[in-house]
């Protein structure tokens, strides 16, 4: 969420964030609405301070049948401009509360996903001299990945994984604990983008079930639709672990010393997939449930920027230390998340797709979550200021998952597993279906 000030005095920078992120919120009425509370609120201090003087002479003496008849009249007058004041400032959080935060001047612009931008890469996709196979190919022939028998368990895009790749799975999420716990290796990326703090996460297995209310603090309510729902409990099923380590901290203020605040959270996660009918159908990279590793992180607003960028070098380290290609992409105005400010994705790339795909994103939201979610700090001045707020991907295990099987195929269809994986790997595992 926004100030109301922030918006009077940034209004076109506002409008824009309204047109590219295709909000339908009637600004003029927002501000109109925030004049009449003004004026409400003052007429209404106004006859507060009548009726407190009234009282006070009444204190000092028997008060007259005029003065007993004009409190009466000062307290129904009171009680009208209370129920009024209710009124517009229900209308003008309803209208702020739909308004998407702004976004960045580096943020380029562009209508749709299609004008979003390569900012770096990092490897060449490698040529092989076979056709190579998908996921699902080598999942299925070294009996990894099954969906037929999770599509009548359970419906269309679930899946169960086996073997190997599950070995793989609780390798990649001990490869990312060791390595965001390592205050070493978080200095060195630290100090790279001049992030000033090496402090490491915090590692965490959230809930996976948050209540309604909450998830409107967090502005992820929506799309319902592409939610689970659980109306009895008027609760969710998260999409990422993000939707509880988010709230953490709310209602709460935290000394600006004990910031940066990060976490990495490994949870399973839910989405409906919602509007995306035909597409992605087969294979593991779109399912209703995947598991994923999430980094939240709470900063001063001088640094939330440069939290963003040390999470974006975070990302990219675990990524080459799988030796993956990939490139980095900037996220357009036309495709960015309503309460982001900044967006910057990475996409691996995929040998049985034959096109990078997005495996990680990040998200800078600066204070607009934390307004929402009444988290503040007291800064160096012993002034309370909202913290600003970035999440972002550590892994999005059936994704990562389907790049290293692709990636590091053999003409016979073995796989090489990560040499940083593989001390992760009971026996440590070199090679996946090899003789």
């Amino acid at each position: 969420m926004l100030d109301i000030n922030f918006i009077r005095e940034n209004l076109e920078e506002v409008k824009r964030a309204v047109k590219y992120k295709r909000r339908d919120v009637d600004l003029d009425r927002l501000l109109e609405l925030d004049s009449k509370r003004k004026e409400i609120q003052t007429k209404l201090d106004g006859t507060q301070a009548e009726r407190n003087e009234l009282s006070k002479q009444a204190g000092q003496k028997k008060p007259s049948d005029e003065q007993i008849k004009k409190g009466k009249k000062l307290k129904e007058e009171a009680v009208e401009i209370e129920d009024n004041l209710k009124k517009v400032g229900s209308e003008l959080k309803e209208i702020l509360l739909s308004v998407p935060n702004v976004i960045s001047a580096d943020t380029p612009e562009g209508k749709d996903d299609s004008e979003n931008q390569v900012l770096r890469k990092f490897g060449e996709p490698k040529e092989f001299n076979f056709e190579p196979r998908d996921h699902m190919q080598l999942g299925e022939m070294h009996g990894l990945i099954d969906t037929e028998k999770s599509a009548v368990i359970s419906g269309s895009r679930f899946n169960y994984l086996f073997g190997e790749a599950v070995l793989l799975q609780f390798a990649l999420i001990q490869f990312v604990f060791e390595t965001l716990t390592d205050e070493k290796i978080i200095g060195e990326l630290a100090e790279k983008v001049g992030n000033p703090s090496a402090k490491p996460f915090i590692p965490v297995l959230p809930p996976v079930i948050a209540k309604a209310d909450i998830m409107k603090k967090m502005d992820r309510f929506d799309p319902l639709e592409d939610r689970y729902y659980l109306e009895e409990d008027d609760s969710l099923l998260i999409g990422s672990a993000e939707h509880t380590l988010g709230p953490l901290h709310m209602n709460e203020v935290i000394d600006e010393k004990d910031l940066p605040i990060r976490y990495v959270g490994y949870s399973t996660s839910f989405r409906r997939e919602a509007g995306t009918y035909g597409k992605d159908t087969a294979g593991i990279l779109r399912r209703h449930q995947f598991d994923k590793l999430e980094m939240e992180s709470f900063a001063t607003a001088e640094n939330g920027l440069a939290e963003q960028n040390l999470i974006v070098a975070i990302q990219e380290y675990l990524v080459q230390k799988l030796e993956i290609p990939y490139q980095v992409i900037a996220i357009c105005t036309g495709d960015i998340g309503k309460p982001d400010y900044r967006q910057i994705d990475i996409e691996c790339w995929m040998p049985g797709q034959k096109k990078y795909r997005e495996t990680h994103t990040s998200d800078y939201m600066t204070d607009f979550q934390a307004r929402r979610l009444n988290i503040r700090y007291n800064n160096k001045k012993s002034k309370k200021e909202f913290v600003h707020m970035n999440d972002a991907t550590a892994f999005a295990i059936g994704r990562i998952l389907i790049a290293i099987l692709e990636n590091n195929q053999q003409k016979d269809g073995s796989v090489i597993v990560p040499e940083v994986l593989r001390k992760y790997m009971p026996g440590k595992i070199e090679v996946i279906g090899g003789k």
